[in-house]
């Protein structure tokens, strides 16, 4: 039998295009772990996102930042939430199981989304056209996250500063969500 090595690709080659003061890039190394919360267990899995990551869990629609700033915390869905960090191996589910114990139900999801940053002032323009949220600051804020759909795709909108998103679409339709937000700030460039 051959000694094969398999790699992991992000869905997008790593993409990274500025449009006239936007940048829109693929997040390559952001791991993504889903967290359920186990029936009655509310207040463990509290607790244990408090002493792992210095914060309790996120409220619905919104986001947190880890006390150290090197993980996303989101709220994903009723005792659910998704941990974004940076993390170049395929074993994040690990880590994140090992600081929670058995506070939370952990899988993997890195490889089942794709990543866009999108930043700059013309980020709101661009998105205006693909998503039905109102992104307007006093609307949607730092921190804020939704579930929305984009150009017919699922997606996940997460604002991560004054002028920047992170969105997560499936990654079996990368391709397809990057062209959509790409010709939106193409558009609007």
């Amino acid at each position: 039998m051959p000694d094969l090595t398999l790699t992991p690709t992000p869905p997008l080659d790593g993409y990274a295009q500025d449009f006239a003061g936007t940048r829109l890039a693929e997040a390559s190394e952001l791991a993504i772990v889903a967290v359920a919360t186990p029936a009655g267990g509310e207040t463990a899995l509290e607790a244990a996102v408090k002493a792992a990551y210095g914060t309790g869990t996120p409220a619905p629609g919104a986001s947190i930042l880890s006390k150290d700033g090197k993980a996303r915390l989101v709220w994903s869905g009723p005792d659910q939430m998704f941990l974004l960090f940076t993390h170049d191996a395929p074993d994040a589910e690990a880590g994140v199981a090992a600081a929670l114990g058995q506070a939370g139900y952990c899988t993997d999801q890195t490889g089942v989304w794709a990543a866009l940053e999108i930043s700059g002032p013309g980020v709101r323009g661009a998105l205006e056209r693909l998503c039905p949220l109102d992104l307007h600051p006093d609307a949607f804020a730092e921190g804020a996250a939704a579930r929305t759909v984009m150009e017919h795709m699922g997606a996940f909108v997460i604002r991560t500063g004054s002028d920047a998103f992170l969105l997560l679409s499936a990654s079996s339709s990368a391709k397809s969500f990057l062209h959509a937000v790409e010709l939106s700030v193409r558009n609007t460039a």
